[in-house]
């Protein structure tokens, strides 16, 4: 799993150089993360947008004065080195579309909001590709594997893990020494409670509360959450 310390994807020039960067997700996040995009430049100067892409075509050619460049395929055949973004919420959708980025000119970046804090001293790991939005919280001893998606106003308790494509919606909360593993999606206000483990590609509903460890591949929804359905890898 790579992992970065938020101190490590610091600007530390004067004058840093704005890096090219697209976004693929054409949808409600992407526009979401535009404005996150736009939040982390007006902090401090790091990204060029270059484009949206999305393998489903927009009604306009443009989002917010931001061009629609065309598929996963046509982000494969850039000529020149390029970020992406993955905006796609679905944990296992963006996990698809990571797969299918294969072009060695393209790498995933990881945007952090600047008002989140991110001192060295909280031992934060962060993977590639990861999204953390305004808000957050995290406090100490946390790691994040890569593209990881935290939405608005998620917080994270201390000795937690999050695997890899794990996907949090606005307000979810996380416990201390929780384990969420690889694919876990937490709808809005879900939480999950100290020391509990979600399995793999778990589902947790809106609102839901996880108070005791969860299988792969479910559905849990409730207070407190009880599985309602199994679903296949």
């Amino acid at each position: 799993m790579t992992k970065l310390f938020f101190s490590e994807y610091e600007e530390t020039d004067q004058h840093p150089i704005t890096r090219p960067l697209a976004i693929f997700g054409a949808g409600g996040l992407g526009r979401e993360v535009l404005m996150l995009i736009h939040q982390i430049n007006a902090y401090e100067p790091t990204w060029h947008i270059t484009g949206f892409y999305d393998d489903v075509r927009p009604p306009a050619n443009s989002i917010h004065g931001v061009p629609y460049l065309g598929t996963a395929t046509d982000l494969n055949a850039v000529t020149e080195p390029l970020h992406v973004t993955i905006a796609v919420g679905n944990s296992r959708s963006r996990a698809n579309v990571v797969e299918r980025l294969t072009s060695s000119q393209l790498s995933f970046a990881t945007l952090v909001h600047p008002a989140v804090a991110r001192e060295p001293y909280q031992q934060v790991e962060v993977g590639v590709g990861c999204i953390i939005s305004q808000g957050c919280i995290l406090t100490c001893d946390i790691v994040l594997g890569k593209h990881v998606l935290l939405n608005l106003g998620c917080t994270i308790g201390h000795d937690a893990v999050l695997g890899d494509f794990c996907s949090l919606m606005p307000h979810a909360n996380i416990g201390g020494a929780t384990y969420l593993e690889t694919g876990v999606y937490l709808g809005t206000n879900a939480t999950v409670i100290d020391r509990v483990r979600v399995g793999a590609h778990a589902i947790i509903g809106a609102g839901a509360v996880a108070v005791r460890d969860l299988p792969p591949s479910c559905t849990a929804v409730g207070v407190p959450a009880s599985v309602i359905k199994r679903h296949s890898v």
